[in-house]
């Protein structure tokens, strides 16, 4: 089983490193295959990475045969952009307390449009927004909402739950016959996913109206 093999089979965490640096590589050289390879200059650096990030361009094609210049910069490249994610502190995921933080989420978004978009928030557990997607575009007063997107995409970030949301150009907050059947629809799917259906926004000239504050989800 290749490097790449692995990767899709038991996931990154299951790489050692020199699997990993050996996908980077690509390839060895005669008689050296490119986990070989990436063995040796690990162990050639005390099997630090730290160190390893000390190498120049210059020193590892002169070192190892099979590495050239292009070989070089990927790697140095690589640990680059793992000494800059170190340095980089984590994005803090917004926390959906209340419907107005979800309204404060969607409204630049959504704030006058000649058209109906509809979006979905999706969180996990700890109420924290962990993916806000696009689902469909419709006209003046209507939209397409695909259910199949929308759980394709739910799945696909594990949420614990979503927010529902569209806007009314005409300024209108109230939601009308489709609003709430549609609401319907994909809160019962979703209850087959074991995911919750937290809310569902209309906003419309600067404020909104919710399907969870006006008891109707």
């Amino acid at each position: 089983m290749t490097g790449q093999e692995k990767m899709l089979a038991k996931g990154r965490q299951s790489l050692t490193d020199s699997e990993l640096l050996a996908i980077i590589l690509g390839s060895g050289s005669v008689g050296e295959s490119a986990v070989e390879l990436s063995k040796r200059i690990l162990n050639d650096h005390r099997n630090n990475l730290n160190e390893l990030g000390k190498i120049s361009i210059k020193d590892l094609v002169r070192k190892y045969k099979g590495i050239g210049e292009a070989k070089a910069i990927n790697i140095i490249a690589a640990l680059e952009l793992g000494r800059r994610r170190q340095s980089t502190e984590a994005l803090e995921k917004p926390i959906i307390s209340s419907s107005k933080d979800a309204f404060n989420i969607l409204y630049p978004i959504l704030a006058d449009l000649p058209h109906e978009e509809f979006w979905v928030l999706f969180c996990n557990r700890a109420n924290k927004v962990i993916g806000t997607q696009f689902i469909g575009r419709g006209g003046y007063n209507a939209v397409v909402a695909d259910t199949r997107i929308i759980f394709r995409h739910a799945l696909e970030q594990m949420s614990a739950s979503m927010i529902l949301c569209h806007n009314h150009p005409s300024g209108s907050l109230k939601p009308s016959p489709e609003d709430i059947r549609l609401t319907k629809r994909i809160k019962e799917a979703a209850s087959l996913f074991e995911i919750t259906v937290s809310d569902h926004l209309i906003i419309g000239d600067n404020n909104y109206f919710s399907f969870a504050d006006e008891g109707i989800l």
